[in-house]
């Protein structure tokens, strides 16, 4: 990134950071901001983040349940509904290649870690989903687990009828109307 994309990046995310402090009570813009400018390749994934629709923004290590290294910052998407540049995915490479027809243009797995983000697990999800809803219209892919995987599903949620729901599909599947949340360490 040069210096003019980073500038208007950490506006941008000074400016989120700012309109939401009950994500992040105790942080303070300024330790955030030193973190970033000495980590070029933490900013490069939240400029992908940024870049494909997901609004992400600090959430507190507290909020979201995640055990963190001394300092460490967590930035989740916070976009109303799933990131829309990161949607029409299957779930991971495997189910990718298994495709043999209509392939999608991508998987959420492979995705994320070419963005250098972590999909969020199922209760990562559930703990965001208590700090800000999401996923009214769209699901996201969440992170699924390996005996699920392994028989050809994958786990999704998704906010209806005011609650957070967890559901099931083959890893190959894709819709228009679903993407994945990432979460980035930093």
């Amino acid at each position: 990134m040069n210096q003019s994309d980073t500038k208007a990046l950490l506006h941008t995310l000074k400016n989120r950071f700012e309109q939401h402090m009950e994500r992040h009570k105790d942080v303070a813009w300024s330790v955030v901001e030193k973190r970033l400018v000495d980590a070029p390749a933490k900013l490069r994934a939240l400029s992908e983040m940024e870049r494909s629709g997901g609004e992400p923004d600090v959430i507190g290590a507290d909020l979201l349940g995640v055990k963190v290294a001394k300092g460490e910052i967590l930035f989740c998407d916070c976009s109303p509904e799933s990131p829309d540049g990161r949607r029409s995915l299957c779930f991971d490479p495997e189910a990718l290649a298994s495709r043999k027809k209509n392939k999608p243009g991508g998987s959420a797995v492979g995705t994320a870690r070419d963005m250098g983000i972590e999909l969020l697990t199922e209760e990562q999800y559930h703990a965001l989903q208590r700090v800000v809803e999401l996923d009214w219209k769209t699901s996201s892919w969440i992170a699924t687990q390996k005996e699920v995987r392994e028989l050809g599903g994958a786990l999704f949620g998704d906010r209806r009828f005011g609650r957070v729901f967890i559901y099931h599909n083959g890893a190959e599947s894709y819709y228009a109307a679903r993407g994945f949340r990432g979460l980035l360490r930093v």
